[in-house]
Parts: structure tokens; sequence; C-alpha cells
């Protein structure tokens, strides 16, 4: 599974996911009822398959994993982004979930 860190500014969350080794086409990132999914596959490098293997400390094969989100969003205007391994979902609150300054009269 994936390291995961999740940061909140008054008008969006970020998540961020460690995915080294992979590319955009193994990742597949999901919004659904307040839950972001970030899954994918690790495969195997065909040309080692067959080598012996003193230590294999690195996962391979599917992962899935599901965060609730601390607030309401617009899953709408969600945007992902994917650099040097990093793994960076924009996900913008709705605006009932956005913080009002309420003035006092």
């Amino acid at each position: 599974m994936p390291a995961i860190d999740v940061r909140e500014s008054d008008d969006e969350l970020v998540v961020s996911a460690d995915l080294p080794g992979l590319t955009k086409k193994d990742i597949e990132v999901t919004v659904e009822d307040n839950r972001l999914t970030v899954s994918g596959e690790r495969k195997w490098d065909e040309e080692t398959r067959n080598d012996r293997y003193h230590r294999i400390e690195r996962a391979y094969g599917r992962f899935s994993r599901t965060l609730t989100l601390p607030s309401a969003v617009d899953a709408e205007k969600v945007e992902a982004s994917f650099k040097d391994g990093i793994l960076n979902v924009t996900i913008p609150k709705a605006e009932q979930a956005k913080r009002k300054q309420i003035a006092v009269h």
C-alpha cells in the first residue's frame, strides 16, 4: 500500500501518494461518496522474473487504498497529476464545507 499524506486548506484537500516505479497508466484514481480510492498494479520486470532472488522487499501486484475524506468535496472538479513517482490529487471542497467568516454587528 502506498504511503499517503493528506493536507487541507480552506478551499481544498491535497492527497499525495508515493508510487515509485509506476507510470500514469498503472494508476487509477476515483472519488465516490466522499471517499478517495487510489489503485493500480506494480508488475514484475519480465527480464528478471526467472533470476534467483536472495531478498524481495518491494511489493508487487495489485494494490488499492481508500480514504474517507474529512469534509464534503466537489467530486466533479478533482484533478490528479503524477510526476517522479508522486501522485498528487487536488480535491476542491464543496461550498457547504468551506469555512465562512461571519461578520459580528
